[in-house]
């Protein structure tokens, strides 16, 4: 048979815009000749709907949505696409729930419906708050041009994943395996030799190689070919990096999609033999390193967020430091250059050193470029609150100045339309070394869950690989200047201020955070572990408490961990418990 994976971009709630992504995709894949086309999980109203599903209204326009769907664009081929579901079969009858659903179509008719039976409720997931968990296999036949039907077992996501890519598989002990039933004879009837498995499955370095090695597994210990399509795209803080993929009996890849671009992936594949007919199969994947993988998912989370919100500009605050840097690089990648301003805002201590850096960054970017000196309106300020004996500590002249480049980016954003983009990265959110209503300020947090020492890694990977940024006209020695990435970093706030002079070596800090956000590790262990100074354990993780607060008052960032600060880390911030005073 011939196989169609539509790896594609959904707009959360444009049902009108997604229903034509699907349509097109079925014409594009009747015209390669495609028995089958399968479309990302809940394709039709974009994932993750969150409250929409909650919304009076939505999933009754969801499910006319579907039906035109099928109807129309279903002639000549198996269209199977998601879209939630109520339980009643009723739009209009809620009262039982709603599933999250897969629909299979052939030339206009409704050939079955599969609902998704392991429902993810971690991390950022929470489907148990939204859907009922079906109850029953489906495998449905798929006819073909050249030969007999094909029985294609229906499964979404997690039903294969079962938790393994994140370490909870312990969820669902006490829940039945989706896949053995779609393989076993029953009623008569062979099982499926083809399982396919759409999915909305967030980007996370490392997890992209973990599915590779699920689907495999799968169709080595069944003996069937396994396909999976993801959806791609950014929607709020997710990113989806698609990456189809399908792979044989033997575990030998058939087919791989490229990652972050809306594709169709075509395969011919013979259920019946061991082995399939590649059409391309090397993997964009595995092939990749991680720091490609990373910045190609910024670039498409700052792209998408900026699109789907409707910013077509943006502003960035440039230091001359590392962080902005990198902010301003995958912000002109995701823009274009001349959509982007960066600001320069030099204060009573920032280094020649820092603005040479920060002018050179824009023009090696063609990014325009302005400066708006603070140092006016700090000491108007200090003046001001000294003359109403308000105290003046050197902590409120550090955030005075911070808070005076933010109150510059927000009116430039004000009298532009431009989103600010925040440039704090992930140590410095987690220790609260950042200031609310100043360096915090913006939009969208683009580096949020990038800890220093992967912009350090992904900065020296940009000016390595100018070809491969997808901005006209850099350097071939790179964007970023050298010394930005050379000089210690410092926030210039005060006289000879460094961060580590006041954080510690970001080569410990950051892997304390890494081990207590991440893996929720223990002081004991990491003490234990590491052999890190337990003086700076303890600092660390009091600091990560003590910032909550912070964080619940940050922009939105973009995910690209195993545990971000955003929807997926709900810590309380009135709390008391301390297991650091145990070190």
């Amino acid at each position: 048979m011939r196989l169609a994976l539509a790896q594609l971009n959904p707009i959360v709630g444009d049902l009108e815009g997604n229903a034509r992504l699907i349509a097109d995709a079925a014409g594009r894949a009747r015209d390669a000749g495609a028995d089958l086309l399968v479309c990302p999980e809940l394709g039709l109203s974009g994932y993750p709907p969150k409250d929409l599903l909650l919304q009076e209204g939505f999933v009754r326009d969801c499910v006319a949505a579907a039906g035109e769907l099928g109807r129309r664009h279903s002639a000549g081929l198996t269209l199977v696409f998601g879209a939630p579901l109520p339980v009643s079969g009723d739009g209009n009858d809620l009262s039982r729930g709603v599933h999250n659903a897969l629909l299979a179509y052939r030339d206009g008719v409704m050939i079955d419906s599969y609902d998704k039976r392991l429902l993810p409720t971690y991390d950022v997931f929470d489907e148990d708050r939204y859907f009922v968990p079906g109850g029953r296999a489906v495998v449905i036949d798929v006819p073909t041009r050249v030969g007999p039907a094909v029985r294609v077992g229906l499964t979404v996501c997690e039903d294969l994943w079962k938790g393994e890519d994140a370490g909870f598989s312990h969820r669902y002990l006490d829940r039945p395996d989706p896949v053995p039933e779609l393989v076993s004879p029953r009623d008569g009837r062979a099982g499926a030799t083809l399982i396919v498995n759409p999915s909305a499955s967030p980007f996370v370095l490392g997890k992209g190689r973990r599915h590779r090695d699920i689907l495999k597994r799968h169709a080595v210990r069944h003996g069937v070919h396994v396909a999976g399509v993801n959806q791609v795209g950014g929607n709020d803080e997710l990113i989806f990096d698609g990456h189809g993929a399908v792979f044989d009996p033997s575990g030998a890849l058939v087919a791989a999609a490229p990652g972050f671009v809306e594709h169709l992936l075509v395969a011919d594949i013979s259920p019946s033999a061991r082995a399939g007919v590649a059409l391309g199969a090397a993997d964009p994947l595995l092939g990749a390193p991680d720091e490609e993988l990373l910045y190609r998912a910024l670039v498409l989370g700052v792209r998408d967020y900026c699109r789907k919100t409707g910013f077509a500009t943006a502003a960035i605050g440039l230091s001359g430091g590392i962080d902005s840097a990198l902010t301003c690089v995958i912000a002109a990648a995701a823009l274009g250059p001349r959509n982007v301003t960066g600001i320069s805002m030099p204060g009573p201590y920032s280094s020649e050193g820092s603005k040479t850096d920060a002018a050179a960054l824009a023009a090696n970017l063609g990014v325009p470029y302005r400066t708006i000196p603070i140092g006016p309106g700090f000491d108007a300020l200090v003046a001001t609150l000294r003359a109403g004996d308000a105290p003046v500590s050197g902590l409120t002249e550090e955030n005075l100045q911070s808070r005076l480049r933010g109150t510059v980016l927000m009116a430039f954003s004000n009298a532009t339309g431009a989103i600010v983009l925040t440039t704090g990265n992930k140590s410095e959110l987690a220790v609260g070394y950042c200031t609310l209503y100043g360096d915090m300020n913006g939009g969208l947090a683009v580096l949020s869950d990038v800890t220093k020492q992967w912009v350090y890694r992904l900065s020296k990977w940009v000016n390595a690989h100018p070809d491969k940024l997808g901005i006209p006209g850099v350097p071939v020695s790179g964007p970023i200047p050298a010394s930005t990435i050379s000089k210690p970093p410092s926030a210039e706030l005060r006289p000879d201020q460094t961060d580590e002079a006041t954080l510690g070596p970001y080569a410990q800090l950051d892997e304390v955070i890494e081990r207590v956000v991440e893996r929720r590790q223990s002081p004991e262990r990491i003490a234990r572990e590491t052999g890190f100074d337990p003086a700076m354990i303890r600092r660390t993780i009091r600091l990560i408490d003590l910032s909550e607060y912070k964080r619940k008052q940050a922009a939105i960032g973009l995910k690209v961990t195993g545990v971000a600060f955003g929807s997926g880390r709900r810590y309380p911030i009135a709390q008391r418990y301390r297991p650091e005073q145990r070190l």
